[in-house]
Order: C-alpha cells, then structure tokens, then sequence
C-alpha cells in the first residue's frame, strides 16, 4: 500500500473517532445530516443562529450545538412539514433551546414506544423477575395496567407543559 492511500485510511479512522465534542468540518455535517454543503451555507443565510467559525480560506467548522439545530431544522424542514418561514417564526418566538428541548422529548418518546414495556414485561413474568406468569391474578394485572395508563397520561401532560 502506498504512502498517500495508509494516509487517508489514517484520517479518515481518525474522523470516525471523534469526540461529540470536537468541531465539524461542512463536509463532515453535509455527511451526517444527508444534505449536500450548499443547503448547509444557504441555511446560514437564513437562520442567524446558525454560526459556525471560519478559519483561514473560509473554511467552517461547526461547533456540537451548531450541528444539533441544524439537525432540528433539517427534521423541521423534511420531516414534520415546516417552510424556511415556518422554522424562522418558532426560532423567534420560541428559541433555540425550546426547538432542542423538543428535538430531545421526541427522541425521547421514540425511544419509549420502540421498547417494550416495562409492565408490560412484568405482566408477563407474573410480577417479578423469575415468576411465572399463573403467579399474578386478573385483579393484579388490571391494577398493573391501570397504574401505567395513569402513569402514561402523567408523562403526556408533563409533555405538554414544555
């Protein structure tokens, strides 16, 4: 293998390995989010919040915090429907940590209605780790199911007042 190719091997593992922390370059953000750099640089001219440093040349690296609301105005604008004006208006009467928060409790959620419940589990253990399932009565089961829809409508409502 030849110098030139061990080389880029080298960087590009060290890409990989960065830290959440570390600034990224437009090409490493354009890679994550699946959008090409100009809609990145045409982005910037439309949110103020967005500002990634430049160095030398022009070149921009973007800080963790920028690449999360560029993250959310991509999902904003893809996936839940918004216009550039739509994002604009919730970026200013809301804010950008209004707009993560949100980005977080719907990671949230997803990530609570893929698993499966932890009730649900105990139901079927029959109440605790081990047991078996003919150990629980009807009367606990409904107990139990009552419990995690009352425990469901506290969690939408707590939802709901962020």
């Amino acid at each position: 293998m030849s110098d030139a190719a061990s080389g880029s091997g080298r960087r590009a593992s060290r890409r990989a390995n960065k830290s959440s922390r570390a600034f990224r370059t437009i090409s490493e953000v354009s890679t994550h989010l699946d959008v090409p750099q100009h809609v990145l640089r045409f982005w910037e001219s439309k949110f103020s919040q967005i500002k990634p440093m430049k160095r030398g040349g022009g070149r921009r690296y973007y800080r963790p915090e920028d690449v999360a609301l560029l993250t959310r105005i991509r999902d904003l604008l893809y996936n839940e429907g918004y216009t550039i004006r739509g994002v604009q208006k919730l970026l200013r009467e809301k804010g950008i940590k209004f707009l993560l928060a949100d980005a977080v409790i719907e990671s949230e959620e997803d990530n609570i209605n893929d698993q499966p419940s932890i009730l649900d589990a105990i139901v079927e253990r029959g109440g605790h780790p081990g047991a078996d399932s003919s150990e629980l009565n009807q009367v606990d089961k409904m107990e139990l199911l009552s419990i995690r829809e009352e425990l469901l409508s506290i969690r939408n409502a707590l939802i709901g007042l962020t």
